[in-house]
Formats: structure tokens, sequence, C-alpha cells
């Protein structure tokens, strides 16, 4: 893969300037080319030029995120900027395949072993607030009267982890990328709301920092937004909030495999007789597996982690800013605040279920 190459690059190129941010992501941008044909390469320098000033700003605004930058910032480009047929393979490519990179790189960032143990403290809890968060989608969607793939993408962008989730559940339900914008859109509101308002809210509750950590971890979803949370409450809190936080991401495996197996059953229920499973199976979900067993093995010596982080970084907001480009901001709009109301009704039964199930178990 492109992104291997540019990891090998880094490591023997020690001295590149950190702060050069567009010849960074333009480094992995030609680390990746070659994966592409030249019909693509358009759509892809586009994509990439466009997720460099995205994730200039991000680190500007850390609170708001290249991620969300580039979301916003590829819609934008859409609107304003005439994109004919020559662009159209390229942004498909990094909408999709760019992603599925990006889903893989990140299992290098997570130690299967830490996964577990924290991810048995704060079981419980996490459990509940899926289950809380999936009921509220389906409850409240339907109320709403919001269309189900799009209910579908803001309760697991609710549940596990935002933009993360939300980009891994993408290349198996191939839903509008309206809606995939919207959802991330959404989620990004209500992360930006818990931020501002969850610290604050901590300590009139008298929230120990373990607590605090575990209801940030667990009721937040971006983990960028987590961290600013966390470590905005307590040191100890954003250390445990994070932990907690990456643990709860791990979940978007067992709920892409299912996705998978019900997008299957209800191909194979209407009679389609051209669907295969292996087509739309998650094959990139065990890669990242793989990823996370190579990240416990030790292999990755600790300065190539910095790096990686970085390249899966640039990859999710390249990812996300194809997806803004292919966004119709039109529809976007004709679809009204219900998406918004169900965020809203989703995210909330997400933190109060949380603090409820503390108060139970008497982790407060």
């Amino acid at each position: 893969m492109g992104w291997i190459k540019y990891f090998q690059y880094t490591l023997s190129h020690p001295s590149v300037d950190n702060a050069s941010t567009s010849s960074r992501i333009a480094a992995v941008s030609a680390a990746s080319l070659p994966v592409a044909s030249p019909s693509r390469l358009p759509g892809i320098l586009l994509a990439f030029a466009v997720a460099a000033v995205a994730y200039g700003l991000g680190r500007m605004l850390p609170l708001v995120g290249g991620a969300v930058f580039g979301i916003v910032l590829g819609i934008v480009v859409r609107q304003v900027v005439p994109l004919d047929a020559r662009f159209q393979s390229g942004i498909r490519f990094a909408s999709k395949q760019v992603l599925q990179w990006s889903i893989i790189a990140l299992g290098f960032g997570l130690s299967i072993t830490q996964v577990a143990r924290t991810g048995l403290e704060s079981l419980s809890v996490t459990l509940a607030t899926v289950t809380a968060a999936g009921l509220a989608a389906w409850g409240l969607g339907r109320l709403l009267r919001v269309h189900d793939a799009l209910k579908l993408l803001i309760g697991i962008g609710t549940a596990i982890c935002g933009g993360s989730a939300i980009a891994a559940v993408v290349p198996i339900l191939k839903p509008d990328e309206h809606d995939t914008a919207f959802a991330i859109s959404t989620i990004f509101l209500f992360n930006l709301v818990a931020v501002l308002t969850f610290p604050a809210l901590g300590h009139w509750m008298g929230l120990s920092d373990l607590g605090f950590g575990l209801w940030a971890g667990t009721a937040i979803n971006d983990t960028s937004s987590v961290v600013a949370a966390g470590y905005a409450y307590s040191h100890a809190a954003g250390d445990y909030a994070t932990i907690v936080k990456l643990t709860r991401a791990t979940l978007i495996i067992p709920i892409c495999l299912v996705i998978a197996l019900v997008v299957a059953w209800k191909h194979k229920r209407s009679g389609a007789t051209d669907f295969s499973l292996a087509r739309i199976f998650p094959w990139f979900i065990l890669w990242f597996l793989v990823a996370s067993a190579i990240r416990t093995a030790g292999v990755i010596p600790a300065a190539a982690l910095p790096v990686i982080h970085f390249v899966a970084e640039c990859l999710i907001i390249v990812a996300l800013t194809a997806i803004g480009l292919s966004a119709d901001l039109r529809r976007m709009a004709s679809t009204g605040p219900r998406p918004i109301l169900l965020g809203l009704g989703v995210w909330a039964a997400v933190a109060l279920t949380s603090l409820l199930v503390q108060h139970l178990i008497g982790r407060w």
C-alpha cells in the first residue's frame, strides 16, 4: 500500500519538517497515487489538496479537527467549483479505498491487551450506552420519519466513535454521499456541545476523575473531543477517557460484521442472484485486527507510532474530504432539521445512560 511507502520514507528522513503540513500530505498523496489509474488522478489530487488545507485548519482549531474541516471544505468546493466527469472516478476512489486504508492504519494505534483490560472495566457502561443509542435511533428515527440509512449512520456514529464508525460502515451500507456528510456533521455538532459542557457538568455532579473519564469515554463520540473534554477535567480523567474511547471504538468490528450479514440476508430474501457476501464483507476490518496484533506484538518501534498516527489521520481526512466533494448540499438541505433532532435525542440517551449505569454500579 502507498502509505507503507510513506512510513518507510518518513522513518528514513527524520529531518522532514513537522510543521510542513501541505508537503507531508503531498507525500502521502505521492505514495498512494501509483495504485490508482491515470483517470483517477484529477479527483485524487483534488481530494488531497483540499485535505491538506483541512489538516492545517484542524491543527489550528483542534476542537473542530481536520476530519470535520475536510468534509465541510469538500462540500463548499463541490458547490463553488463545477466538478466535471473527469474528477468523479478519483473522488469515488478516495471516498472508498482510502477510507478503508485509514481504518486499517488506525489499528496500529491500538494494543489488544490494553483494550481488553480497559474493556472489561468499562464493559457494562459501554454495552448499555450502545444499546441505548440503538434503541433511541430506531424509535426516535421512526417518530421523526428519518430514512433507514441516515438513521443507522447517526445511531452508529453516536454509539461507537463518531466519524470513524460512520466511515467504517459506509463501504458495507453504501449510503448516498450526502447522507454520510449529514451524519458526520450532526455528530460533530454534539461533540462540540459535549466538549464545552461536560467538564462543568462533571464538576457540578461531583464525578471522580475515573467517573468523568468513563462518562466522557462512553458518551462523547470523536476521539479528539474525548481527549479535549477529559484533560479539561483532569489529567487522570483524560488518560482514562482516552483508553475507554479506544476500547469502545473496537466495537465497530462486530458492528460491521453484523451489518454485513444483515445486508446479505436482505439480498437473499429479495431473491437477488447477483449478490455475493464476499463482495460486501468488510475485509479491511480483518486487516485492522492484523494491524492491532502487530502493534501488540511490539514489532513496530515506538518511534514509528507517531508517523503511523499521522498517516492514519491524513488518510481519514482525505477520505472524508472526498465524501464532502461528493455531497449534494441541496439534497442535504431538503432533509430538514429532523436528522439534527435525531442526533440530539440519541446523544442525550447515551449521555444519560452512561451516568445512570455508573451510579448503579458504584463507579460515580
